[in-house]
């Protein structure tokens, strides 16, 4: 065979080889991985070149022009409570973004620029890691989260901190400009602290605290990792083909370093310097989490480096930022306000198998009241919640069942809650009444905007009742509930209440029921103009 005729090896033929021969030799220190995407060696290179300057999107980081009240406002729509912490973070944000613009407006590199890192320090489940990620959302900028364990110093097993910023530029789909603006955050950075005397080598403590000093300073990160052979094999693809360099490291010097952790035993160093009695067995539940937060406020260098961290590493963390404890009041805001909560998510979980899940108010302080006792934050919420209405998703998925109210009686007994919906299903004739009133629910709320929904036990007398006149059930409901919607405008009105669950009695006695509900709402509201003002 003509040697001319032959072709020469793919990439991926290379890669497979390169491969076989680094693992044999070197085992699986070095990574390697196939040349994904990269294509043939003998393919035109791409037409299209690399845009020169910063692109759309990398004009409005380099233009920053967010207030620090913009940032806090955004906050506020996905976090309840550290009203301290959010007017910390967001200063600290503007206050490096807005020297990173100057810098760079003023095109120099001798002008002095202290770095505004911050640690963050508060128990788990209060919202450090979502501040710091609908910050990064809010301003544009690639953000990557790394817990602090997961990193060794170069050379030992674990990972390498460099990848943090190479990390990023992957986050900024390669655009190292961005990438170089972007936020690094990492969580648990307490696990880094190393009191006491260490027998032999510290690998993943004070020597990874040095490695990130230089990162969270100002250097400069080569992108491809050295020991990465795809990364170095790509590189000279691009050269073979023809391809513009492109830039092959990355400065930190505008990378926003943010770290957190809960810093546990650290409220006990602080108390011993500022002179705090210890709190005692008898404590008030709740109080102990609430001096410590106190005695976070009130934390120097020296106790963070009794701690076990580097003075040159604290050193390099100028803002500091303490997040509160969650009681249940909170979680309960949470559930109920916030743009994030999971009530939301279990609402779009119901609706893809067709049920409309509605929660009351005594449903969720249930849940909360058991999430604080989880001591995990907000994470406790989901813990209780999926505990309660795993088995409620799993049995009425395909159950013909439109709706489901969870309320304190179920939240407290989900068990018998359950069996009444599942006899409920069985019940034929039960569920095609279901099937109508749902209906006319619908019909009542698009024509007048108020939302109508009847309970299990209503749902089963109204069916005895329509079945009793020889008459369907929507036709009951027409005539039943067809003009309830002149007294809920009046109740609206007076209490601005658009709700409302139907019991038994409004199907025993419709115009009863409703008079009741109307001359409750006048007492209401005359209750809320005769009550006097809070002084």
């Amino acid at each position: 065979m003509n040697n001319s005729d032959s072709k020469p090896p793919t990439p991926e033929e290379i890669s497979k080889k390169l491969e076989d021969f680094m693992k044999s030799s070197f085992g699986s220190n070095v990574n390697f991985s196939s040349f994904a995407g990269m294509g043939d060696a003998n393919e035109e290179p791409d037409s299209e070149e690399p845009s020169e300057g910063p692109t759309q999107r990398d004009e409005s980081i380099f233009d920053f022009n967010y207030l620090p009240k913009d940032i806090k406002r955004h906050l506020d729509r996905f976090v309840i409570r550290q009203e301290d912490a959010k007017k910390a973070l967001a200063l600290a944000v503007c206050d490096h973004y807005n020297h990173a613009k100057y810098l760079r407006q003023q095109d120099s590199e001798n002008i002095e620029f202290a770095k505004q890192n911050v640690v963050v320090l508060g128990p788990t489940g209060v919202g450090k890691t979502y501040l710091v990620k609908h910050i990064a959302e809010l301003i544009g900028v690639p953000f990557i989260k790394a817990d602090a364990t997961k990193f060794s110093e170069t050379g030992y097993v674990g990972g390498d901190v460099d990848d943090l910023v190479r990390d990023l530029v992957k986050r900024a789909e390669g655009n190292v400009e961005l990438a170089e603006h972007g936020i690094i955050y990492i969580d648990e950075i307490d696990k880094l602290a190393t009191r006491g005397n260490a027998m032999g080598r510290d690998v993943s403590g004070r020597g990874v605290q040095t490695a990130l000093l230089k990162l969270m300073e100002d250097t400069e990160v080569s992108v491809r990792n050295p020991m990465d052979m795809q990364s170095q094999m790509q590189a000279m693809f691009q050269m073979r083909n023809g391809g513009k360099p492109s830039k092959d490291t990355v400065s930190t010097r505008h990378i926003l370093f943010i770290v957190s952790g809960a810093f546990s035993g650290l409220d006990e160093i602080i108390s011993r310097r500022v002179g705090r009695k210890a709190i005692g067995f008898d404590a008030v539940k709740g109080q102990e989490q609430d001096q410590t937060s106190s005695l976070f406020r009130a934390v120097s260098t020296g106790d963070l480096i009794e701690y076990g961290f580097e003075a040159e590493f604290v050193g390099r963390l100028p803002i500091r930022v303490v997040c509160d404890p969650l009681a249940s009041a909170d979680l309960c805001e949470i559930m109920e306000t916030s743009e994030g909560s999971i009530i939301r998510q279990y609402e779009r979980e119901f609706e893809a198998y067709g049920i409309k899940a509605t929660f009351e108010r005594s449903a969720l302080e249930i849940i909360a009241n058991r999430a604080v006792k989880e001591q995990t934050g907000a994470r406790g919420l989901m813990t209780v919640a999926e505990a309660i209405l795993r088995d409620f998703k799993f049995e009425l998925a395909d159950s013909g069942i439109t709706e489901l109210k969870i309320d304190g009686e179920l939240v407290a007994h989900p068990a018998a809650t359950l069996a009444k919906y599942m006899a409920l299903c069985q019940d034929t004739d039960t569920q095609m009444v279901q099937r109508e009133v749902t209906t006319f629910c619908a019909d009542f709320q698009e024509k007048h905007g108020i939302d109508l929904t009847l309970d299990l036990n209503a749902v089963r007398l109204l069916g005895q009742r329509s079945a009793a006149k020889n008459m369907s059930a929507m036709a009951w409901c027409e005539q039943s509930f067809g003009d309830f919607q002149f007294g809920l405008k009046l109740i609206e009105k007076n209490t601005g209440r658009r709700s409302f669950t139907l019991p038994t009695q409004a199907v025993d006695d419709p115009e009863g029921f409703l008079s009741d509900l109307v001359l409750k709402s006048y007492e209401d509201q005359s209750k809320a103009t005769t009550e006097p003002e809070t002084p």
